[in-house]
């Protein structure tokens, strides 16, 4: 690993090691989650068994421990199923809401998504029903007792909440990939499966927080600050699924030709009285170019106004232009993501669009081009 992606997982988190060739950062924020348990699971522990004493923290901190552990055969259990299928995983990362597989390029399918994504619950539900059978059939006593009872329920919640059918939970791959199927479209599957994440998130507040509240029951404080950061987690992440997956619907109609301004290209030895008869001063932008043909800067129409028209046939045109940022010129078919990843390599934010001879034809800007993907318009 270079020293930039070292010095960026310092940044991230401690790193654990690698796993099956994954990479494995514990986020800083973990001990944010592992603090709170102590805190609020400590005094209750302490209190159901006295006979704990102090030790009743460095039990609840040993629970904040194995629920680690069992995210992080969560998240192996995506990256391997993932693996297996040729998509290349690039790290995991355990944080405070859990933790995540961030994953490389790869071309995805409505049922190889489904099996990744369900491989993280299937993982627990078997974690879960190994401590079953330790609970049953092993005579358990003591803080041994706790921790199998702790760490398979915690198992089982885990498997059973990530199954819930809306994103960015796992279950919301599988009303992605069903839309997908039937549409042909896995940004419309995102975006329904987005929509269920919302409704999801509405109804944990609705079940857990306001429905208690309105037949009177008392509010366990903790419980609810939990709900609602959870909560909270869940409505950003699929308000984020929903997002991404219309900037993706959005690229393939980003083409450098059909954003741009009407533009012409002219020497940069001409004269402003020259500029003027191309349409400077008429909307129509004008480009500079050298000598070879390549666009070097902008007529700025305003200055031109500022010319007095005596002096327009000898005032040099680039005394009323400013420059472009080196390279900043594409073909007018560069479309999509190709067309983006290219732009967002330039300084600047004003883009000559050129056609296949080389002819300046229009003027493209950033603003234009991120209208275009936000679905909101430039002008």
């Amino acid at each position: 690993m270079s020293g930039g992606h070292e010095a960026e997982g310092r940044r991230e988190g401690i790193r654990l090691g690698r796993i099956a060739g994954v990479p494995v950062i514990l986020a800083y924020s973990w001990f944010v989650i592992a603090a709170f348990t102590v805190v609020v699971y400590g005094p209750t522990l302490q209190d159901r068994q006295p006979y704990l004493g102090a030790g009743a923290y460095l039990v609840a901190f040993a629970y904040a421990v194995l629920l680690l552990l069992s995210v992080l055969v969560h998240e192996l259990a995506h990256a391997l199923t993932a693996k297996s299928f040729g998509w290349p995983s690039q790290k995991i990362v355990l944080n405070l809401w859990g933790g995540h597989t961030q994953f490389e390029a790869f071309t995805a399918s409505p049922g190889k998504s489904v099996a990744v994504a369900l491989a993280g619950p299937a993982a627990n539900f078997v974690l879960a029903g190994g401590a079953w059978l330790v609970v049953t059939f092993v005579h358990l006593t003591g803080v041994a007792d706790i921790l199998v009872n702790i760490f398979m329920w915690a198992n089982f919640l885990i498997a059973v909440f990530n199954v819930l059918p809306g994103l960015p939970l796992d279950g919301g791959r599988i009303v992605e990939s069903a839309v997908w199927r039937a549409t042909g479209s896995q940004e419309k599957g995102t975006i329904a499966a987005g929509w269920a994440g919302r409704a999801i998130v509405v109804g944990i507040i609705l079940l857990g927080v306001v429905l208690p509240g309105l037949q009177g029951q008392p509010v366990d404080l903790p419980f609810a600050m939990v709900l609602i950061l959870v909560s909270a987690f869940l409505w950003q992440g699929a308000s984020a699924a929903i997002r991404h997956a219309g900037i993706r619907t959005r690229l393939p109609a980003v083409v450098a030709g059909q954003l741009a301004a009407p533009a012409v290209g002219i020497p940069n030895s001409a004269t402003v009285e020259q500029a003027v008869g191309v349409g400077a001063l008429d909307g129509i932008a004008v480009v500079l170019c050298a000598p070879d043909g390549k666009p070097q800067g902008v007529i700025d129409p305003s200055a031109v106004e500022r010319v007095p028209p005596a002096l327009r046939a000898t005032t040099p045109v680039t005394a009323v232009g400013y420059a472009l940022a080196p390279g900043s010129y594409v073909p007018e078919t560069a479309a999509g993501q190709e067309l983006v990843q290219y732009l967002a390599q330039l300084s600047g934010t004003e883009y000559a669009v050129v056609d296949a001879a080389g002819r300046v034809i229009g003027l493209l800007t950033q603003r234009d081009v991120i209208a275009a993907i936000s679905g909101r318009s430039g002008r």
